[in-house]
């Protein structure tokens, strides 16, 4: 669900921030106390994180790709559209699952689980990162033939 609201850009610090109304805020979810969402300033795409703070409101930061974007200051009213975004966390990496299908039909489960868990999420991220089904099917075939030729490494 989309929730609209208008608030002043102010700092704390030296950061620029907005408070989001507790009316939105408290019909999120949040992930170890912090509200992952996607959204608009001003018309200008954002993903971020809205923060808790003791006492008050989640604050929303503003930093400067937004605030460029947006065209929009220290000090101005900006209009925001925010929504819960529920996408897995960055650090969340899963296994494609094309590449598992792969792996257990070519019996290399095992020969994969045997590399070290940062060469496995690097292989993840890249083939999490592909745009096309093309591409990503074409390198599944290429971590098949390392591992069956054992030149993808420990």
């Amino acid at each position: 669900m989309k929730y609209i609201f208008k608030a002043n850009i102010y700092k704390v610090g030296i950061n620029p921030v907005v408070d989001v109304p507790d009316r939105i805020s408290s019909k999120m979810k949040a992930v170890k106390g912090y509200i992952p969402v996607k959204g608009m300033i001003n018309d200008h795409w954002f993903h971020q994180t809205l923060c808790p703070i003791k006492d008050g409101p989640y604050r929303l930061h503003v930093n400067g790709p937004m605030m460029k974007g947006a065209e929009v200051e220290v000090g101005d009213k900006a209009k925001f559209e925010i929504e819960y975004d529920d996408r897995p966390p960055k650090d969340s990496i899963t296994m494609p699952l094309d590449l598992e299908k792969r792996l257990k039909k070519e019996k290399l489960m095992s020969v994969f689980n045997a590399l070290t868990p940062s060469r496995q999420k690097e292989v993840f991220k890249y083939l999490n990162s592909l745009k096309s089904e093309e591409a990503k099917k074409r390198n599944i075939e290429k971590v098949i033939a390392g591992l069956k030729s054992k030149r993808i490494n420990v």
